[in-house]
């Protein structure tokens, strides 16, 4: 089956979408659910769990008019999504929500960012192969021979800031670090981190938030060098290919170009660069205030390192760092006993999902002893789950282990702002402010 849709990151219009029966979905009655539906208010923003919640129990699959999207909230319709790519399409999945000005698009074309379908929101039989050749070449092996030198990395992290009894965890610590360690992964020099981290935010927002057209035209400057420091880093690694996860890819290419283009490497690593850190700064920020919201089980954590595991599954399915997804629909079908039409968008609300208590006991309570590990769609589910899961799970882990060692009497700051980036899919805490006593550690 081919990409019908042909869509990609920064792409055509969604209003231009073939087979869109824009006629059926917009006859669809508006619910009182949808009508309360706002994905870029304020609150919503801030939490979207109580209306997830409500709209679970009230109409756990609406359209909404505003957005024209299907909002699909249950467990399981989320996963039978997942796992029929050939009905749901993944063409969408980092489609711009904001359509992209015709300036915009000047400047992407002028700077020639060829950016096609790759692994995330490719046709499922073109997934199916690209997945094997780059999924399989994430081995447990390149995972773990990092471990020692993320670890150093965090502890160096946490030696710049113990001694002065307090600070903001996401600027001072897990900012940086998940950059620099998909860095070592990939094999790129980290003098460049910090430059792609920054870049990985503007991409977040041209992608999935409501930028202004003058937003969109700097973005895609930005996105620009972003694209220009991959091809580079490609081109050095088809060179002389080094012992890591891109030298291996390039070395794959060279023993058969026709397993994968230049091209498609190149789109491989610009995802990779963005999804190996963006989503673990998100899902530790958020899961280290979920922690020290919930201090009985910092303590317990603190005492037990055994639980770590355990407590990343949680953060994971408590509050993760990409709590909706899209697809398209390819044909007529249904979601539970509700009848979808061609070509709809739908979102997929994955941290509704992920509480579900039908699916999760107590649901909407954090609780680092919960049974159900791995059962959370956070990572996804099905022939798109995503393959840089055991490296974020490792990333977590190593974080909580060296925090609760070196700063297990750390508490929150009272009285904080939670500001979350604007996005329809991505969720995170700008800034975790935390103190201790000094004198202690």
């Amino acid at each position: 089956m081919s990409n019908q849709f042909n869509l990609g990151m920064f792409q055509s219009s969604p209003s231009e979408f073939k087979n869109a029966d824009v006629t059926s979905a917009s006859s669809c009655p508006v619910s009182k659910i949808a009508t309360e539906f706002e994905p870029f208010g304020n609150s919503y923003i801030k939490n979207p769990y109580d209306f997830y919640q409500r709209a679970r129990n009230e109409e756990p699959v609406f359209y909404d008019p505003k957005s024209d999207y299907w909002v699909v909230l249950k467990y399981t319709d989320i996963v039978e999504i997942f796992r029929n790519p050939e009905i749901f399409s993944a063409a969408i999945a980092r489609h711009p929500v904001t359509e992209l000005c015709p300036v915009a698009v000047e400047v992407r074309d002028k700077h020639n960012i060829s950016i096609e379908p790759s692994l995330v929101d490719e046709d499922p039989e073109t997934h199916k192969a690209h997945k094997k050749i780059f999924g399989d070449a994430f081995t447990p092996k390149r995972v773990n021979e990092i471990e020692p030198r993320i670890r150093r990395l965090v502890s160096g992290f946490i030696d710049r800031f113990i001694d002065k009894g307090s600070a903001d965890l996401v600027s001072e610590l897990l900012y940086e670090v998940p950059a620099l360690a998909i860095f070592i992964f990939l094999g790129a020099d980290d003098d460049k981190a910090l430059m792609v981290k920054e870049l990985g935010s503007v991409r977040s927002i041209v992608s999935w938030g409501k930028p202004t057209e003058d937003e969109q035209v700097d973005m895609m400057h930005d996105i620009s060098k972003h694209w220009d420091f991959t091809k580079q880093l490609v081109d050095d690694a088809l060179e002389a290919p080094g012992d890591n996860y891109l030298g291996d890819m390039a070395r794959l290419h060279l023993s058969d170009p026709s397993k994968f283009t230049i091209n498609y490497l190149c789109n491989v690593m610009f995802l990779m660069q963005f999804a190996g850190h963006e989503t673990t700064t998100q899902a530790s920020a958020n899961g280290m205030r979920a922690l020290l919201e919930n201090y009985d089980q910092w303590r317990s954590l603190c005492k037990n390192p055994d639980l770590i595991p355990n407590a990343v599954e949680e953060i994971l399915r408590y509050d993760s760092s990409i709590f909706a997804w899209r697809r398209i629909t390819t044909r007529k079908t249904k979601v539970g006993k509700f009848e979808i039409p061609e070509g709809a968008k739908i979102l997929m609300a994955l941290g509704s999902g992920s509480r579900d208590s039908e699916i999760f006991e107590d649901g909407d309570n954090f609780d680092i002893f919960r049974k159900q590990k791995k059962k959370h769609l956070a990572f996804g589910n099905g022939v798109h789950f995503c393959m840089g899961a055991p490296l974020a799970r490792l990333e977590m882990k190593i974080i909580l282990e060296e925090l609760t060692k070196r700063l297990p009497q750390m508490k929150m700051v009272k009285g904080q702002q939670w500001d979350y980036i604007p996005t329809l899919t991505f969720r995170g805490i700008k800034s975790l402010r935390v103190e201790w006593d000094a004198n202690k550690t």
